[in-house]
């Protein structure tokens, strides 16, 4: 038996002591105590259910906190490799002399490229489509550039 129950215990038989010597009561001291021990038993028993409860509950909360870790390094592995793939695409329109690096906005989400912004000609907007595809990772380019001649 725990010590809360014990302390329980014998504070009620304590006091079914005290109300069997006062003649306050009609029910004999050693039934007082029967049903002081039976309550005693009633409330550890639901003690123990709550701490089960307890249990089982931090079990299901530490499962959580370790997915939730999970997700977040995904996410983060995901957002580092669409950095990666952007600056590499980047780098590829750096290196094309008819394509301006500095006329094209590239955002990439999933390995999927946009690039938006203007090109000098057809065949720029083209080949940046092309150099896009090139690049490890990408998975599609949605092409929002404009011919501009002239401006790319």
């Amino acid at each position: 038996m725990n010590k809360p129950l014990m302390t329980m215990t014998a504070a009620a038989v304590l006091a079914a002591f005290a109300l069997a010597g006062c003649n306050k009561t009609d029910t004999s001291a050693n039934d007082m105590v029967t049903q002081t021990e039976q309550k005693a038993k009633e409330i550890g028993a639901e003690a123990s259910k709550g701490v089960d409860q307890v249990k089982e509950a931090t079990r299901e909360m530490a499962q959580d906190v370790k997915q939730a870790g999970k997700t977040t390094a995904t996410e983060v592995n995901d957002k580092v490799a669409d950095a990666v793939i952007t600056s590499s695409v980047k780098a590829e329109l750096v290196k094309d002399p008819s394509l301006s690096a500095l006329k094209i906005n590239v955002d990439t989400d999933a390995g999927r490229v946009v690039l938006q912004g203007s090109a000098p000609s057809r065949t720029a907007r083209d080949q940046a489509v092309k150099l896009a595809m090139a690049v490890k990772g990408v998975v599609s380019v949605d092409n929002q550039l404009k011919v501009e001649p002239g401006k790319g």
